[in-house]
């Protein structure tokens, strides 16, 4: 293999979804086919919380949404963040700095030549986004999410 097809190759892996959530289906609480899952959703939704993919920054409205209330998944309505653990990232993503108790799981992601930590609904595997380690005290993290992931109940 040449360098040249070697880094096409590369690239195109990165591109491609990881189906690490879809092959682990039956380990959560809620379950649901393919098709169920692709009904229920919008095509953004799918792509992101089906097969990781990550939504456009500064595209979703909760990114700026600073009431009161709880986030929740949208795939199983478990409830997730707290507001009082939001803030402004300046990142384009809604940004919190913990999660809700028993609310996610976290799986080491190596897409993009990097290792990064991704975080999805621990009910339903749903992808909802990654945690970093540049986020404000008391915990230091930023849990960057896709809003598309998310629904938000107002208190």
């Amino acid at each position: 293999m040449d360098r040249r097809t070697f880094v096409i190759a590369a690239l195109a892996s990165t591109a491609m979804p990881s189906l690490a959530i879809a092959a682990a289906e039956g380990n959560f609480e809620v379950t649901r086919t393919d098709a169920e899952w692709r009904a229920m959703l919008t095509d953004l939704q799918y792509r992101v919380m089906r097969l990781q993919a990550t939504e456009r920054a500064g595209s979703s409205p909760l990114d700026k949404n600073y009431s009161d209330g709880v986030y929740h998944c949208r795939g199983c309505d478990l409830a997730l963040y707290n507001s009082d653990t939001k803030y402004d990232s300046k990142t384009g993503w809604p940004s919190f700095f913990r999660a809700r108790r028993n609310a996610i799981r976290t799986m080491e992601d190596r897409k993009l030549f990097s290792v990064r930590t991704e975080c999805h609904c621990r009910r339903c595997g749903s992808h909802l986004g990654h945690i970093f380690s540049d986020g404000p005290a008391p915990t230091g993290q930023r849990h960057c999410l896709n809003g598309v992931s998310l629904v938000f109940r107002a208190a």
